[in-house]
């Protein structure tokens, strides 16, 4: 049985890649109440609060998804130059021709994971995330399953995402640097796989790693170069794919720089 990772956590990947780390333990609290309004500036609950308003107000219904996005503090994951434009539903920059998803889809492709069947029967489990960037995605994802890999090609990026992630001391996060196209072997099978690029076709290494039961969401490119959300379920009789709206993430790219 492959042990793993403990504190520091060390993930063999490939001969580039560098240690993986699990952050330092919290307990998760996936039943928090509501951010009471407290404080003042990018700080206060009541800031994130409202952004957790909007997103209730354009379709969000799962409860723990919204409490999940009120908790995680979106300011700390955006460059100083960019905070006071958190809150707002915009994508930003983050460096390396990358950005970080708006609050609305991160949300929205949080509460397809949590439909899946096996997270509908027993709670959302393992997950792999595709494109670590700055980290806020993953942060989101620690207080809704048990365990979350995530894997990031860029390491300036996996660095960052280190940096604004240890803070927060997440047992249940482990990062991995290395190539999101293969997966993560290591932590599968995953209830659920998420990914923040978007490529013309799915790496069928994403569909061996989900769990009977598991779902996927993508974004997916068709002929004409527009991307749409795709979701894949993996049912006994097969896979099946679910497209929905139109998205726009960065491309999905292989290789470790």
């Amino acid at each position: 049985m492959q042990r793993r990772p403990g504190f520091p956590a060390r993930i063999d990947w490939t001969k580039d890649a560098a240690p993986a780390a699990s952050l330092a333990p919290a307990r998760v609290r996936r039943e928090a109440p509501p951010p009471t309004p407290q404080g003042v500036g990018l700080d206060s609950a009541a800031v994130r609060a409202r952004m957790v308003q909007r997103l209730a107000a354009a379709g969000i219904t799962a409860v723990p998804v919204l409490q999940a996005m009120g908790n995680v503090e979106r300011h700390r994951f955006v460059d100083t130059a960019l905070v006071n434009q958190a809150y707002e539903d915009t994508s930003l920059p983050i460096g390396l021709g990358q950005t970080i998803s708006k609050p609305s889809v991160v949300a929205r492709m949080t509460e397809l994971l949590l439909g899946a069947q096996c997270a509908r029967a027993g709670g959302l489990g393992r997950v792999l995330e595709i494109g670590t960037g700055c980290g806020y995605q993953a942060a989101v994802l620690a207080r809704l399953a048990r365990e979350v890999y995530t894997i990031e090609r860029l390491r300036a990026l996996h660095e960052k995402a280190r940096e604004n992630l240890r803070p927060l001391r997440l047992a249940n996060v482990h990062l991995i640097l290395g190539d999101g196209m293969l997966g993560y072997a290591g932590g599968a099978p995953y209830a659920g796989i998420i990914s923040a690029a978007g490529g013309g076709s799915l790496p069928p290494q994403w569909c061996e790693q989900l769990a009977m039961g598991g779902r996927l969401v993508a974004p997916m490119a068709g002929v004409d170069g527009r991307q749409m959300l795709l979701v894949v379920d993996k049912t006994p009789k097969g896979l099946e794919q679910t497209v929905l709206e139109a998205v726009h993430f960065v491309p999905l790219k292989s290789g470790v720089v």
